[in-house]
């Protein structure tokens, strides 16, 4: 059965071997607090990397059993990012996490050519999925925080991943949606032509694993009674599992409209590393930081 809403990930997750997560200088009680529920819900074993006596002290404010983690004493943010990214490719962990470090020396640590965890030709991109109440599954999305203008090769492995995402979830033949402002294949919109490129990939084969449609605005995307009003003729319209933005302004106002005005819960990853990532932000709730802890887990090969 498919997995509709986000908590049913923690019920998938117990048949599955448990993944080791490695916190990138987890100084902070943000990351501590949600790699701690993670652990106490079974659905991963966890590693933070920083100061031993902050992660003492932060345990101890918190009521936080300091016992359920391993810690790696490193106490400066550039090296502690460093030697979490070290012990992934060693094999010490399938899951990266952003901890108190900076988005940017963390991305930095990634994407090192020498020592970091991007393969030749690999694309970092964003996944989120998102619960809506006004939908009756969930929407897995992207990119909406690390590509401004992707090409068609990066909407190409964008796709990839979003059909990925949806078959960790349950999905055996996720609908993607290429988004634009409109429906119609108009040749003077970009965003048109990468969509009826992307659709017609889909058809020969060369993005397998889902069903691919584009261009198609958001309306006939995700609501069947739009579909019919403008006849519609479309495997994915009305009914899609996934939505791949044009850019990221779409994509990050969908997200913040979403969860600001919609009450919508998510959970999201940085894509085309060797393992998936987790950017939290400070701001994010713990329930998003868990739900994304979870997608971490079952995403990870």
């Amino acid at each position: 059965m498919p997995i509709t809403r986000l908590n049913q990930m923690f019920e998938a997750l117990k048949a599955k071997p448990r993944k080791r997560l490695i916190a990138a200088y987890a100084n902070d009680s943000h990351t501590i607090e949600a790699v701690y529920e993670a652990v106490k819900h079974g659905l991963i074993d966890g590693t933070l990397v920083g100061d031993t006596d902050t992660i003492h002290k932060v345990c101890g404010e918190h009521s936080i059993d300091v016992n359920l983690f391993r810690i790696v004493h490193e106490p400066q943010e550039v090296k502690a990012t460093q030697l979490a990214v070290a012990l992934i490719n060693q094999g010490e962990g399938e899951i990266l996490m952003k901890g108190l470090v900076s988005t940017d020396r963390y991305m930095r640590a990634i994407l090192d050519k020498e020592k970091g965890l991007m393969d030749p030709g690999a694309i970092l991109t964003h996944v989120t999925v998102i619960e809506n109440p006004a939908y009756p599954k969930l929407i897995v999305c992207g990119d909406v925080a690390i590509i401004p203008a992707p090409d068609l090769k990066q909407k190409i492995a964008l796709c990839n991943f979003l059909i990925q995402t949806a078959h960790a979830l349950g999905i055996e033949q996720p609908k993607v949606a290429v988004i634009a402002a409109t429906e119609q294949m108009l040749a003077g919109m970009p965003a048109c032509v990468d969509a009826a490129i992307l659709a017609k990939m889909n058809d020969r084969g060369q993005i397998k694993g889902g069903l691919v449609d584009g261009p198609l605005a958001v309306d006939v995307a995700v609501d069947r009674e739009s579909v019919e009003i403008k006849k519609l003729v479309s495997p994915v319209a009305g009914d899609a599992d996934c939505l791949l933005f044009p850019n990221i302004e779409a994509g990050n106002v969908f997200y913040k409209t979403s969860t600001k005005l919609a009450n919508s819960e998510l959970g999201a990853l940085v894509f085309g590393a060797r393992v998936p990532a987790v950017l939290s932000s400070r701001g994010d709730s713990m329930l998003t930081k868990l739900y994304s802890i979870a997608l971490a887990a079952l995403v990870s090969k």
